[in-house]
């Protein structure tokens, strides 16, 4: 008997054009949110030494965080976002001034990275799809995850939903381990320890980071 073809749950070539040159608009502008997180810490008279002491961060890595010499994980930014009492968005890709935003494909966004905590490793890349959006309290990322055999795991405020798109990717939650290929989605609180990354090579995810 002819065993019948199974007709895959999602078509990831729909995808390509959406994530294949997430890298190509890396140019230049990975700086931003260090910088970004400097213009608002001084503007709230915040010095580095009470942001570490409101974060538990360690007053060095703040300080290469603001330089650009550390790209922050969005974990990080999550915890800096909360004590510097502002928005995820703003901090991530700024400050929007629309009711709604419509992104097509050919309009890609600021893309910024993340490193490991000591600036060795990239982790990941990523660009936000909806930045002009004002007030919103919800951010939607397309991520270019790369493998992380440091596992830095992450802990903070919020929740998280994360879909894949490409590859496999590898999650780190709550002490257990799933892969998570194609089509396969998962939501948490972001409050449980927590890591994801490409199992091998790269994969690419849909992230849905709400405060």
């Amino acid at each position: 008997m002819k065993k019948e073809e199974q007709t895959p749950h999602i078509n990831v070539d729909y995808f390509e054009d959406l994530t294949g040159s997430i890298e190509d608009g890396a140019k230049g502008d990975v700086k931003e949110v260090g910088t970004r997180i400097k213009e608002l810490r001084e503007k709230k008279g915040i010095s580095i030494e009470d942001l570490a002491n409101l974060t538990g961060f360690d007053k060095k890595r703040l300080e290469n965080i603001e330089k650009g010499v550390v790209k922050p994980q969005l974990g990080t930014v999550m915890k800096l976002s909360r004590a510097l009492d502002s928005a995820l968005g703003r901090l991530v890709s700024g400050t929007g001034d629309k009711l709604y935003s419509i992104t097509r494909k050919e309009q890609r966004k600021t893309i910024s990275r993340s490193t490991s905590t000591k600036g060795e490793k990239n982790l990941y890349a990523y660009m936000s799809l909806a930045p002009e959006v004002q007030g919103r309290h919800m951010e939607a990322l397309i991520v270019q995850l790369e493998a992380n055999p440091a596992k830095d795991v992450s802990v903070h405020n919020g929740e998280e939903f994360i879909y894949v798109l490409e590859g496999t990717a590898l999650l780190y939650i709550a002490e257990e381990v799933f892969d998570l290929e194609p089509g396969d989605s998962v939501y948490y609180l972001s409050t449980t320890p927590h890591q994801i990354m490409a199992k091998e090579g790269k994969a690419t995810i849909l992230a849905v980071l709400y405060e």
